[in-house]
């Protein structure tokens, strides 16, 4: 089995469970731009893709009504909405054992940076990961997010890198970047959305992960 010692975490639906907060600040900008959507089942698909890409895809806003939408978004989930939210079971043993192998860890992700890091830091799991690479003011793809992630280890070999992520932006930005992926299905994406974005593995659970990763949990 390849052994990787660059891991590449996704955040929201990898690492934590963090619909809740994200939805309510998605109705609340959506509110503040006249779109009523009081179905949270409606919006979930939508978490995890950049926000400016589900505006301009799914809501057919123009570029000065996204920036609005984006600081309206932004200023609940300061606020509020990135604390509504809870690690998945086993995480933290999971990222205690990967650190204790000496793998090196990033979280890559469509969230500001600083948004990241603030909940890493709640959680108190900021300490496993030597870096943070997530997306700026505009918004970046994840595929660009991923690229600039792999800018900090010039000289690695491809073959040591592998992204952990649960949609399909995750998957194809690895493979765009010439890494391999582990697909999560108990985030937000569907198992038909990640096994059509062909995966390097799937995993159902945390547990799986680990042994994709051929790593023991600690107790």
């Amino acid at each position: 089995m390849t052994t990787y010692n660059i891991l590449l975490f996704d955040l929201d639906g990898t690492l934590t469970e963090s619909h809740i907060g994200i939805i309510k600040s998605f109705q609340f900008a959506l509110r503040k731009m006249g779109i009523d959507e009081p179905k949270a089942e409606n919006l979930i698909k939508h978490v995890g893709p950049p926000f400016q890409e589900t505006l301009n895809n799914f809501y057919g806003m123009q570029p000065a009504d996204v920036d609005k939408a984006v600081g309206f978004f932004r200023q609940r989930f300061k606020e509020k909405g990135m604390f509504e939210n809870e690690l998945y079971p086993r995480i933290p043993s999971l990222l205690e054992k990967l650190k204790q192998e000496d793998k090196t860890l990033v979280v890559a992700t469509s969230k500001l940076t600083a948004f990241a890091e603030g909940i890493l830091r709640y959680f108190k799991i900021d300490h496993y990961f030597d870096y943070v690479e997530g997306s700026n003011l505009e918004g970046n793809t994840k595929a660009e997010v991923i690229q600039q992630a792999l800018i900090h280890f010039p000289g690695v070999d491809k073959k040591d890198f592998i992204m952990i992520g649960d949609r399909n932006h995750d998957i194809i930005g690895a493979r765009n970047a010439g890494i391999d992926s582990i697909a999560v299905t108990y985030g937000y994406g569907s198992v038909e959305e990640l096994k059509n974005a062909q995966p390097t593995f799937i995993a159902n659970s945390v547990e799986e992960i680990e042994r994709i990763l051929n790593v023991s949990f600690v107790k």
